[in-house]
């Protein structure tokens, strides 16, 4: 990168500091091998594929990329939307038991790379290949094409379909949109510990209502038809079949129609399949063992809630020694249970089940400061901090070797170091471009309900009242305030601009234990809006450089509807808001998500019409700017249409910015550079 280069420029081309970053981590069983994906550097967008040798600490690159555009499916595409993947080149891969091979699909076509010799084979078969798997065995490799679940051999055996669609909804194989977007389930298929056999899921998209995401700059183009499950409206019909390799298939009994919902999938040695399947209403999880010969399930657990059932990373699983793995939520914490007994207490809010080991389990929780996520071992030896330095931590495992990575306050980027038996023996660098500011931020405790808050202030400030913005995302799913540098690189820009930036995760936002996360139940619009406005005004108390007469606010997706209400019901605090492709009318939005938190809108009209936006066109009396892509298949762009023409038809001023070819991402360089300028023009001018 050049002095020269702005950052909003160099913002966009590292796309946000994540290319060179090392992830994707697999450690092979021996200890011997890590293998993981990185770019070449800090702008390069082609990820390949590395490893490291653990006992030399000796790196090398396995596959790079050729350079060139990729040829991409339209359901390839549809998967990276929903995973948020920007990068090109192998985006993903899968290995054996004994990470010796591993699979992935570059530009619809499949590759096995021999990962102890950096052999990469193309292999002849039905295109385009979509999430390529190996059996745990390393005999064959199991992929989706056409709505296929199609298995080859590795040795160079017949490619052929253990399953194919019976009509054009239909595919086997893949996780449908509200899996991938909602339930962080990306795959629809899983091998058997002997590679014998596949539980695969069926999913038939027929009952989905059709939707059509057009290109209006190319009014020839012909628009996009999705299936958009929408609040209150059908869900795809989703079973699962066992399916052998001789041919065989038995397909799995539950009752689909009280749960409906297919939210993990777990298979180890460790015993049955098991299935964790969730009511339509969420309140409802039931945990299933699968008998593979007859399709039969047992019950293993159901896991109730008045308001939902939380879906955590990682879990439901087997231990080693065949006890059932779990997270419930009890008295305020999510507490890890092993067969009967809850191992971590109130103390502990666990967040995912990270490895599964002979000994003990790693899980990843926070404890009194929700900023910070550290690693925890638990076994015989009772719950053990595997983390020591303040920030977010995370661990993968093989043997007696994890690979750690970690991001703090105190650098830039995460560092991964290699250890074996707790002792550092290797390091994986990032090749990351360094940021070319450095944010100087306050992480800060407000209000009643001790909201976490970072304040952000120009750099160098010393005197003199600033115009405040805030910058949240503020809703479930997504903190804003960690303890990691670089989520505030982008806000520091901004208040160098000119502005005390305030980010602020309210009620809703992970980290602080499902009563926090509830206390958003049928309340979007109260609990997140008062905790913006709340926190403001405590942070204002303890600095009073903050202007509380130039307040504006920010925000992209849940951000950008948090945006629009706040100029729109709080006119009295906010003179200006940025609301980036803002859901305005929940009845829009998907079902999984939007019924979790506000209810089927059949039976509670009256709680969406509480928390959209649109009948409050009138209330407008802020400066309001709309930015949505118009290839948004997300929130799309029907939201920031209609909440703009109910204004014009209160007769109330206001901005839209429409981004042509644009998704619910901005991956273009030139398209979210000009966005951050663009937006601080307009704070300027509209805080004066």
């Amino acid at each position: 990168m050049t002095a020269e280069l702005s950052f909003p420029r160099q913002h966009a081309r590292t796309q946000r500091y994540t290319l060179g970053v090392p992830k994707a981590f697999t450690v092979a069983p021996d200890g011997s091998r890590v293998v993981y994906l990185r770019s070449a550097s800090g702008t390069d967008r082609r990820t390949g594929v590395w490893s490291v040798d653990v006992a030399s600490g000796e790196h090398r690159q396995l596959f790079d990329p050729l350079a060139g555009a990729e040829e991409l499916s339209a359901q390839e595409r549809a998967r990276r939307e929903r995973s948020r993947e920007q990068a090109a080149g192998v985006v993903g891969y899968a290995t054996d038991g004994e990470v010796r091979v591993a699979a992935f699909a570059l530009s619809g076509r499949l590759h096995a790379l021999d990962l102890l010799t950096g052999e990469n084979r193309e292999l002849a078969t039905a295109t385009p290949v979509i999430d390529p798997r190996p059996d745990p065995t390393g005999r064959h490799i199991a992929y989706v094409a056409n709505g296929e679940l199609r298995v080859v051999g590795l040795a160079g055996g017949e490619d052929r379909a253990l399953a194919s669609p019976e009509g054009e909804q239909i595919t086997w194989g893949l996780a449908e949109f509200i899996a991938a977007e909602e339930m962080s389930r990306s795959r629809g298929y899983w091998w058997s510990p002997d590679g014998m056999h596949l539980l695969a899921a069926r999913v038939d998209n027929s009952p989905v209502q059709r939707w059509y995401i057009a290109d209006p700059a190319n009014p020839g183009t012909v628009p996009a038809e999705v299936g958009y499950p929408a609040a209150g409206t059908p869900n795809a019909e989703v079973g699962v079949s066992v399916l052998g390799l001789d041919g065989s298939r038995v397909d799995v009994d539950w009752d689909r129609d009280a749960h409906p919902y297919l939210a993990s999938v777990h298979w180890s040695t460790g015993g049955a399949p098991l299935l964790a399947v969730q009511s339509r209403d969420q309140r409802s999880m039931l945990v299933l063992a699968v008998n593979t010969a007859s399709g039969k399930t047992t019950v293993l657990h159901e896991e109730t809630d008045e308001r939902w059932v939380e879906i955590l990373p990682g879990v439901p699983a087997w231990t080693r020694d065949g006890k059932l793995l779990r997270i419930t939520a009890r008295e305020g914490a999510y507490r890890l249970v092993i067969g009967d007994e809850e191992v971590t207490g109130p103390e502990l809010q666990v967040r995912s089940v990270s490895a599964i080991g002979a000994q003990d389990v790693l899980i990843r929780a926070s404890e009194s400061d929700p900023t910070q996520v550290h690693v925890y071992s638990v076994g015989a030896q009772g719950v053990r901090r595997l983390t020591e330095a303040p920030g977010v931590h995370s661990l993968a495992r093989g043997g007696d070797v994890t690979v750690h990575v970690e991001t703090g306050m105190d650098h830039f980027g995460s560092r991964v170091s290699v250890l074996r038996g707790g002792e550092r023996v290797a390091g994986i660098d990032s090749l990351a471009e360094t940021p070319s500011i450095t944010p100087n931020v306050r992480l800060l405790t407000a209000g009643e309900r001790g909201l976490r808050c970072a304040l952000l202030l120009p750099t160098g400030h010393t005197t003199g009242k600033l115009p405040v913005l805030l910058d949240p995302y503020g809703g479930p799913h997504a903190q804003r305030v960690m303890s990691a540098r670089n989520a505030y690189v982008a806000s520091q820009w901004l208040a160098d601009q000119g502005f005390a930036v305030l980010v602020v995760d309210g009620r809703g936002t992970p980290g602080r234990g499902p009563d926090w996360d509830r206390a958003i139940h049928l309340d979007f619009a109260g609990a997140t809006l008062d905790d913006q406005v709340d926190a403001l005004h405590a942070v204002a108390a303890e600095h009073p450089f903050l202007d509380l007469d130039r307040v504006g606010i920010r925000g992209w997706s849940y951000g950008g509807y948090l945006s629009a209400l706040a100029v729109l019901r709080r006119p009295d605090v906010f003179r200006a808001g940025i609301a980036g492709a803002p859901v305005t009318d929940w009845r829009l939005y998907d079902t999984h998500y939007t019924e979790r938190y506000l209810g089927h809108p059949q039976e509670r009209p009256e709680v969406y019409d509480a928390n959209s936006l649109i009948s409050d066109a009138a209330k407008l009396r802020s400066e309001l700017m709309i930015i949505h892509g118009l290839a948004d298949d997300n929130v799309v762009a029907a939201h920031t249409l209609r909440l703009s023409s109910a204004l014009l038809a209160a007769g109330r001023p206001h901005t839209v910015l429409p981004l042509s070819g644009v998704t619910h991402m901005t991956p273009q360089e030139q398209v979210a550079e000009n966005l951050l300028l663009l937006q601080v023009d307009f704070l300027k001018r509209a805080l004066g």
